[in-house]
């Protein structure tokens, strides 16, 4: 008995029409998307958020990534007196094309200064990527529209190999940061604030 073997689609290469920051508010407005869904906007693309532990369902969201998420609200509490606080899991505007909604950014001034407003790029001093399933590409599309949008200082919580890795001095134009650190549980993240003042935390106050 002979199966029938059916071809599959070629991949298309036509070009492919972006989306920019002003058309997705307007689906969001519409109802076309549902606001709070789990999807982000990069390079123009509507990019689902993966919140899920390596090998696991990538729509549930992994235990130690939610730790480490409710873990960056205890943190921010510390910046109060720095004059800027910790938006976790909220938009911040980048370019036309790009509304990422990273798991913690430190933002200038008081959530109350956000309330009629989004954040933008100019307003953030560093972001934050809890990393666990997404790590991959916390490290590639997400860092190239952080560094192009000029943030100082790019944070990911690698918990795979239990380390925090930090990107700084970007290089706009060029995705990438001149400068990446690895550092360990006995380190300490150096947390550029927006007075040049710096909070440093330890390591392993960020990790499980």
């Amino acid at each position: 008995m002979s199966s029938l073997s059916i071809p599959l689609p070629a991949v298309s290469h036509k070009p492919m029409r972006r989306l920019s920051v002003d058309e997705y508010h307007r689906m969001i407005d519409a109802g076309i998307l549902v606001s709070g869904e789990p999807y982000e906007l990069i390079n123009g693309f509507l990019v689902h958020k993966n919140r899920s532990a390596r090998g696991e369902d990538p729509m549930t969201v992994g235990h130690e990534h939610l730790w480490g998420v409710n873990n960056l609200t205890r943190i921010g509490r510390k910046l109060d007196r720095f004059g800027c606080h910790m938006q976790t899991q909220g938009p911040v505007v980048m370019s036309n094309y790009d509304e990422p909604e990273p798991d913690g950014a430190i933002l200038k001034g008081s959530m109350d200064d956000y309330k009629k407003r989004t954040p933008e790029a100019a307003d953030a001093t560093c972001v934050i990527e809890v990393s666990d399933s997404s790590l991959a590409d916390d490290r590639n599309d997400k860092l190239v529209a952080y560094a192009n949008s000029g943030i100082a200082q790019y944070i990911i919580i690698n918990l795979p190999d239990r380390v925090v890795e930090v990107y700084t001095d970007p290089q706009v134009g060029k995705g990438r940061y001149a400068r990446v650190e690895t550092l360990r549980p006995n380190n300490k993240v150096q947390f550029v604030l927006p007075k040049g003042q710096v909070l440093a935390v330890p390591v392993r106050n960020f990790l499980p």
